[in-house]
């Protein structure tokens, strides 16, 4: 068969049923043989970067991989941005690029771009398929690599004439595959593991979004309750214990919880599950790590030391290694230190009574309107992105999507409607964008509109880049500058120019009427447009300081 009809039935060898992408002329070949494909569902989308965030958040919705598509040359350096946020949140995409022919290649042939060396930095690996022979084992190997392990993008990046060679195909066969058993060292390991957290006297659990990778919530969960654990989130992590749990304390880092922060500071012993303690975790590392032990469980050795030294590493199989802790003794209630965590929770209580509308009582009030209700949450990036993070309960894992490593501005619309493409009809997402990141993508609304996604869209419109604002009230003496949009923009138009029925509210009633009939509409997308005042988000770390040091705003 020709290389083009290989590639469509490796996709669905590997259970692909939807493909982002955008056409151009070496990817055409691809797309004719998608034409008569009845099973794979192909979504053009309306920029290339928005086509790589779309599946990612298909990934991240699913645990599947999610596969983009894009020409040559600008096609395939507009996927960049999207395969860098991939990477960074280990989310498993394949990218599929076509390329100039094989004869052409390092001629500088129209639209020709090195896009292998481009994106080794940001992928786990890339193939340039110049043998037709090594097409299928490529493409095999890509979804193997992306989906296992530590999961990741991969790019495979296809010269137009491989597209139409003959090409041998034979199905594959899918073994089971069986978790190893551990070696003698590592349950000695475990077993070390065990008896630290016996003996902590304020031991607290830090869950990553590697834990929402393996899909361990159930191990987690059990895990904190038998040894008694509070347990905090990291910003990828939240949804993998249940907000409502009540040994979770919330969210923890550069913006989080207070108590949450307060207990990190105050413990002797850290047990992170899938966090690789990045710098807005942490806040100043030394001080961090002060008087403290670390037991850190991920599945990437590269990890473990790699930021918070001397840790009692367990790399591996998450499920396997709780499991191995599982068969050890608990230590007692430790109240004293619940009683402390207590303390801080009710000193820390956010309080909602307002008059006027902000973001955290929006939010709050989604929270309550959704709750027990099958909704998943994407934001953007930017204040809205903490303020979500904060107010909102996530209660399952893969229903919280977010940029969290790269920091995406523009991130969130199109990974919402490649969520809600995965959910279908199980499943209604909410995303929350600022009015500076949805200028950036919001050219998705159209194809949300074209679709009939019945994603919820609220755009946080307070006229500035928020947090860059911020950001220059705290560091930069309030020389505020490049962060206000002093044009102002009518979002509630822009919306209806794509069909989208869009409503701009400005008070607390405004608002609960307006999210109170999109959430009555589940068959169209809706937006909100929540015209604020500005202000800043609360918690804030101090620069260089301890984790529960935090800026007073005046």
């Amino acid at each position: 068969m020709k290389g083009a009809q290989a590639v469509v039935n490796c996709l669905k060898e590997q259970g692909i049923d939807t493909i982002f992408g955008y056409p151009g002329g070496m990817i055409l070949p691809l797309y004719d043989a998608l034409y008569d494909e009845k099973d794979i569902r192909q979504v053009l989308v309306t920029h290339e970067q928005n086509a790589a965030h779309a599946a990612d958040g298909y990934a991240r919705a699913t645990g599947k991989v999610g596969v983009c598509m894009a020409t040559s040359g600008p096609g395939a350096t507009n996927l960049v941005t999207g395969l860098a946020t991939a990477f960074m949140d280990s989310i498993p995409v394949v990218a599929i690029t076509g390329q100039v022919d094989t004869a052409l290649l390092g001629r500088d042939a129209f639209q020709e771009i090195d896009i292998m060396d481009m994106t080794m930095p940001i992928t786990k690996h890339n193939y340039k398929v110049k043998d037709a022979r090594k097409l299928v084992p490529s493409l095999r190997e890509a979804f193997e690599i992306a989906g296992k392990g530590r999961p990741g993008p991969v790019l495979v990046d296809i010269p137009r004439d491989i597209f139409f060679a003959e090409v041998d195909y034979e199905p594959q066969r899918n073994e089971e595959k069986r978790r190893g058993k551990p070696d003698p060292d590592f349950l000695i390991c475990a077993a070390e593991a065990a008896e630290e957290i016996a003996k902590a006297e304020r031991p607290v659990v830090i869950v990553g979004g590697g834990a929402v990778s393996a899909g361990a919530s159930k191990e987690i969960t059990a895990f904190i309750e038998k040894y008694h654990l509070p347990v905090v989130h990291t910003l990828m992590g939240l949804g993998a214990v249940p907000r409502s749990h009540p040994q979770n304390l919330g969210f923890a880092g550069m913006h989080g919880q207070k108590a949450a922060n307060h207990a990190i500071a105050a413990a002797d012993l850290v047990i992170a599950i899938g966090s690789r303690f990045g710098d807005r975790q942490t806040g100043n590392l030394s001080k961090y790590t002060k008087g403290t032990k670390f037991i850190h469980i991920d599945i990437d050795p590269a990890e473990i030391d790699k930021n918070v030294g001397n840790s009692l590493g367990l790399a591996g199989d998450m499920k396997v290694i709780l499991g191995l802790l599982m068969r050890h003794e608990a230590a007692g209630d430790r109240a004293e230190w619940w009683a402390a965590i207590g303390s801080w929770e009710e000193e820390y209580d956010y309080d909602y009574q307002v008059e006027r509308l902000t973001v955290p009582w929006a939010m709050h009030q989604i929270a309550k309107s959704t709750a027990g209700k099958p909704y998943a949450f994407a934001t953007d990036v930017g204040q809205h992105q903490m303020w979500a993070a904060l107010h909102l309960r996530i209660e399952e894992p893969r229903t919280w999507l977010t940029s969290g490593g790269l920091g995406t501005m523009g991130f969130g619309l199109p990974a919402a409607m490649g969520a809600q493409l995965a959910y279908g009809t199980s499943r209604r997402v909410i995303h929350v964008a600022g009015d500076g990141g949805i200028k950036m993508t919001g050219n998705e609304y159209y194809t949300m509109a074209r679709l009939g996604l019945p994603v919820i869209s609220l755009i946080v419109n307070n006229t500035s880049l928020g947090m860059i604002r911020q950001l220059q009230k705290v560091m930069y003496d309030e020389r505020y500058i490049a962060c206000e949009f002093d044009y102002s923009m009518d979002y509630v138009a822009y919306a209806g120019s794509f069909g989208i029925k869009a409503e701009a509210v400005s008070t607390q009633e405004e608002f609960a009427n307006a999210l109170q009939k999109a959430l009555a509409d589940t068959d169209h997308p809706r937006v909100i447009v929540l015209n604020v005042w500005r202000s800043f988000v609360e918690p804030m770390i101090k620069g260089g300081a301890r984790i529960d040091e935090f800026v007073e705003f005046k």
